[in-house]
């Protein structure tokens, strides 16, 4: 029998299920049936015509058992607009699609410059601090996949909602929103910075002395990037994205493997040092450490997609949604450890404090470029290029959700196919401009992680604290209470650190310089 994605219906076997037709999608997919037609559907199981053969005693039965229900609301309450938006279009979502897209969004290129982390921060402080950061972001992605439908009948299907249900409606807004848009927007602009810069490499490696005398200028690649994440960026909403995200989990890990065992695997520079790198005064040491915590912060940043790669599943009383969520999220970050860890410890070995402020990518280059073949080299910078082509589509998806919601409101109709192709195509050169403009952005990973922290290691904590109301005084109270003001302080220090390094340092955590 087939699972409706969000109305799940007691009814009498012989009594069919699909007379009430269902929504159709702006991209011809199905759609969640609105709530009134799951009532109209659920009152027709129970009509005088129905029940008639049937005696007081069991009709009783079947009314009261009507109420519970509706009482608890296990008749989940759609909101009809959600049929028209990208997040919630397609609600055929399992555990294998979880695993990609928190895969996709787990590893990307901040993974390539936790070894400039470990420079500042040394071998112990390094791994103990990557250890901690990965376990907290574990716990507080089990907080959000249990609190998608903490409440019943009511599902939260973006991170905001939950703000809102948590803090209220104007204050959950002011703290979710900025972090979010600011996460989504300032990460898919640096992939194109990178990206194009990768795009480059990758260009001149395999053309080596055959290239023409006038290449393709570094902002020429930006725009040849942008405009292929602008082709992907056409597929309709995040369940038909599945694909791209299971390309971009299989390029992550691949990349980030050959990145390591090449690094490892050849000689290490002669005047390596393992010790911290020394600065002239306390305060600049001080700030270069909250910076360092900023890069491994920023390193597990994909709590922003966990509601959202939730609400494409379908979820019923019996088979609710956090079921193969949690079973899809727990395989990913497995994969998402063994990738982060090796290129962490394997390339801070590699190249210790030698280690370029571009990351591991960098320090292999200019370290082992004539020591490795360049088809091997070639394969790992597009390997870095079709991962940033898919993390551009997994992160970029809320706000495409965003802009569709503005004009469904007000239009009260879904957008058109050009309405939304429109939309894409403007979010995608509003984000190739922003970087020509400002290309320091992709130096900002301790800033980034500072100022989203937030949204990864401290609002999951006052949300369970403030939705599930345990226990006053117990240790559950306390402790998601200490974690949440724990991580905005640490979200204070490492924002202070990341704007000192930015000024004080000349922009030192560089993935790439452009020319």
């Amino acid at each position: 029998m087939e699972e409706r994605p969000e109305t799940e219906l007691i009814s009498i076997p012989a009594t069919p299920r699909a007379s009430t037709p269902e929504t159709l999608t702006p991209s011809g997919q199905r759609s969640p049936r609105p709530a009134t037609a799951a009532k109209s559907s659920a009152s027709s199981f129970i009509s005088p015509r129905f029940l008639s053969p049937i005696g007081t005693p069991m009709k009783r039965v079947l009314i009261n058992m009507k109420g519970y229900l509706e009482e608890v609301g296990h008749l989940t309450k759609l909101n009809p607009q959600d049929a028209w938006l990208p997040i919630t279009e397609s609600r055929n979502g399992n555990a294998h699609y979880a695993a990609f897209h928190n895969l996709n969004a787990g590893v990307g290129f901040q993974a390539l410059v936790l070894p400039v982390a470990f420079s500042f921060l040394g071998w112990s402080w390094g791994i103990l601090s990557l250890t901690i950061a990965y376990f907290w972001q574990l716990y507080t992605l089990w907080i959000l996949v249990q609190l998608h439908e903490a409440v019943p009948g009511k599902r939260y299907n973006r991170y905001v909602e939950l703000a809102q249900a948590a803090f209220g409606e104007r204050l959950g807004v002011w703290l979710a929103l900025f972090p979010t848009v600011y996460l989504s927007a300032g990460t898919a602009t640096a992939l194109i910075l990178i990206g194009g810069e990768t795009m480059k490499m990758f260009f001149q490696i395999v053309c080596g002395p055959l290239c023409s005398s006038n290449p393709l200028t570094t902002v020429e690649w930006y725009l040849v990037f942008t405009s292929l994440c602008i082709v992907l960026s056409q597929l309709p909403n995040l369940n038909s994205i599945a694909g791209l995200s299971l390309i971009g989990a299989i390029t992550a890990i691949t990349y980030s493997t050959m990145v390591w065992v090449l690094s490892v695997s050849q000689q290490r520079p002669p005047s390596i040092s393992y010790q911290p790198l020394s600065l002239p005064s306390f305060s600049a040491s001080v700030f270069s450490v909250m910076n360092a915590l900023g890069i491994v912060a920023f390193a597990f940043r994909g709590h922003n997609l966990a509601l959202e790669i939730q609400a494409t599943m379908p979820s019923t009383f019996k088979h609710p949604a956090h079921v193969p969520m949690w079973r899809g999220a727990k395989v990913a970050y497995v994969l998402v450890a063994m990738c982060l860890f090796p290129v962490a410890i394997g390339g801070f070995w590699a190249y210790g404090n030698l280690m370029p402020s571009g990351g591991i990518l960098n320090a292999l280059f200019a370290f082992h470029s004539h020591d490795i073949p360049r088809g091997l080299l070639a394969m790992t910078f597009l390997l870095v290029v079709f991962n940033c082509l898919s993390s551009f589509q997994i992160y970029s998806m809320p706000v495409f959700d965003s802009f569709e919601a503005g004009y469904t409101s007000r239009t009260n109709r879904p957008c058109s196919i050009w309405v939304r192709s429109g939309f894409r195509v403007f979010y995608g050169f509003i984000s190739f401009f922003i970087g020509v403009a400002l290309p320091f952005l992709s130096s900002l990973a301790g800033l980034l992680g500072g100022l989203t922290l937030p949204v990864t290691f401290a609002y999951p904590c006052f949300m369970w604290v403030l939705i599930k109301k345990p226990a006053k005084f117990s240790f559950n109270w306390y402790f998601n209470w200490t974690l949440g003001w724990l991580g905005i302080a640490f979200s204070l220090a490492l924002s202070i650190g990341g704007i000192w390094s930015m000024v004080n340092n000349g922009l030192k955590l560089k993935f790439f310089k452009p020319n």
